[in-house]
């Protein structure tokens, strides 16, 4: 890596970026290119380059195998390669690329009737980033782009992230425009050139299905032959199920009867058919149905992943439900002391809500095993408390997260709350935003008024409280015979029995009872 880095002129300036176990830059030659710069008779189809120009050799920390790479001055590049992947970062998360999420690789194309060019392709912003949108283009076609200015604005699973250059150049053409949705990660989105005068030779530039493939999938061809073999051999004890295997490239599940696959097999027709043309008609009745008025919205990205994570949430966890309600008179009655000083200071006010993420931490402080996460083969108990709050936004919901909120003073909670939710609703949140949480609330009392419900397991957490509003009841008093009115709140905490069994969260339950009726103690 290092020595890759002091070949390269503009590689130099990212070693803060790419300074990870996983990452590797290789550069890849094509057989043109290989013909004018070998010193030697060693071919290079396919292969990394061996003794081309003055080469030098690091070690592939993925493939384990010795790379070779090359110092190329500007006039040798024009000669022998139109092409290279063009680093990017995103504002906020260089976190992400520290950890391996983007690997570079420089292509060397063999079409001589491109200048060098820089290939941009789609960045991953978060780790369960497969796919994103481009939300809009900051630079148009032609722009001049400089390292740190933003490119577009990309639609992720969790947000909408900014897209910076690292390196200098013009946007010489923008292959994915505004709104494009579904961009597999690594897909070529847009050129970039060095030289103004190339911009018009790609005027009518359009990517190969070939060039929008990952970069890091290239290498590795290998491990597929193996594949094909085994095809190959599962096939081959099967000589007389022609219809299971029609059936099974469609990549659908055949369900039938055994009466229905011997009718089949005596009338000679193909389960498979009989299925397909059920699915197309099917498809034909739901979008003929009579008498139905309807207007389909189509699903961003944030809904989309939202709705795969909570149907595997509910599919996979065993959930269980416990109940508490606690009497919050103390409580409402320290909120209404503690504003008059914020309003002093000119900090925001507290609420309940940020009230219940302070009990919920130092309650998890209290009964660490409520602040974990199952692991398969182990439980994952973390030391710090971070706190997801639950946001509803006309984009979807979104969960920013409040770290070590055991630690914090709910001055700071209720500022840093506010300003995630701003952000939250102006679909502005940075990955670190949301990152890393480790227990969740969400709170439909206070805005809604809903008494009580049963909130779904966000994982890879354990737990999710969630909280309903207060309302006044009438309960007996001191006396025989007297009465007094108590406001009190409902708060369902969602469990994965995995991870915690009943007495566990019951245990959690009583100690953020306890927080919430004698608040005075969270200040200790």
């Amino acid at each position: 890596m290092a020595l890759l880095l002091r070949h390269s002129r503009k590689l130099r300036r990212v070693h803060g970026v790419l300074d990870c176990e996983r990452g590797s830059i290789a550069r890849h030659f094509s057989v043109a290119a290989a013909k004018e710069d070998a010193v030697s008779s060693s071919s290079v189809h396919g292969e990394y380059g061996k003794k081309v120009g003055r080469s030098s050799i690091f070690l592939d920390r993925q493939s384990e195998k010795d790379l070779h790479t090359f110092k190329v001055s500007s006039r040798e590049a024009r000669g022998s390669y139109s092409s290279k992947r063009m680093p990017i970062a995103a504002t906020g998360v260089n976190s992400l690329f520290s950890c391996g999420q983007v690997v570079s690789a420089r292509h060397f194309s063999s079409g001589a009737d491109l200048p060098p060019h820089e290939a941009v392709g789609m960045p991953s912003l978060s780790p369960t980033m497969t796919e994103g949108n481009i939300a809009r283009w900051v630079k148009k076609e032609g722009d001049k782009v400089s390292p740190g200015e933003v490119l577009c604005e990309v639609e992720t699973d969790k947000a909408t992230v900014e897209m910076e250059c690292m390196e200098e150049g013009y946007l010489a053409k923008i292959v994915c425009g505004d709104g494009t949705k579904e961009i597999k990660v690594g897909e070529i989105i847009a050129i970039t050139v060095e030289e103004e005068g190339d911009i018009e030779k790609f005027k009518d530039y359009k990517a190969s299905s070939s060039a929008a493939a990952p970069a890091e999938s290239k290498p590795q061809s290998e491990p597929v032959e193996p594949k094909e073999e085994k095809k190959e051999v599962s096939k081959a004890p099967e000589p007389t199920a022609t219809k299971t295997e029609e059936s099974s490239q469609s990549g659908d599940r055949l369900f039938s009867s055994p009466v229905a696959r011997k009718l089949a097999e005596d009338n000679n027709v193909p389960l498979s058919s009989l299925k397909a043309s059920a699915a197309k008609g099917s498809k034909k009745e739901a979008a003929a149905a009579p008498g139905l008025g309807y207007v389909d919205l189509p699903n961003t990205q944030i809904r989309k992943v939202t709705a795969n994570r909570l149907l595997q949430s509910k599919q996979t966890i065993p959930h269980y439900y416990l109940t508490v309600d606690s009497r919050v008179d103390k409580l409402i009655k320290l909120r209404s002391e503690l504003n008059p000083m914020q309003d002093a200071s000119g900090g925001k006010k507290i609420s309940i809500n940020d009230l219940v993420i302070k009990a919920a931490a130092l309650a998890l402080r209290k009964v660490p095993a409520c602040n974990s996460s199952w692991m398969n083969d182990f439980i994952r108990q973390y030391h710090n408390v971070n706190i997801n709050v639950a946001v509803q936004t006309e984009h979807g919901l979104f969960v920013p997260v409040v770290r070590d909120a055991d630690k914090k003073g709910l001055a700071t909670i209720a500022d840093e709350v506010k300003q995630l939710a701003s952000r939250a609703k102006d679909n502005s949140l940075k990955p670190e935003d949301y990152e890393g949480g480790t227990f969740t609330v969400s709170n439909l009392g206070g805005p809604f008024g809903i008494k009580q419900f049963c909130a779904i397991v966000n994982p890879p957490q354990s737990a999710i409280l969630a909280i309903g509003s207060a309302e006044k009841r009438v309960i007996p008093g001191a006396a025989e015979g007297q009465y007094e009115i108590g406001s009190f709140m409902s708060a369902t905490l969602s469990c994965d029995h995995r991870v915690i069994d009943g007495a566990m969260g019951a245990e959690w339950l009583k100690a953020f009872k306890g927080y919430l009726e004698d608040p005075t103690t969270m200040l200790l």
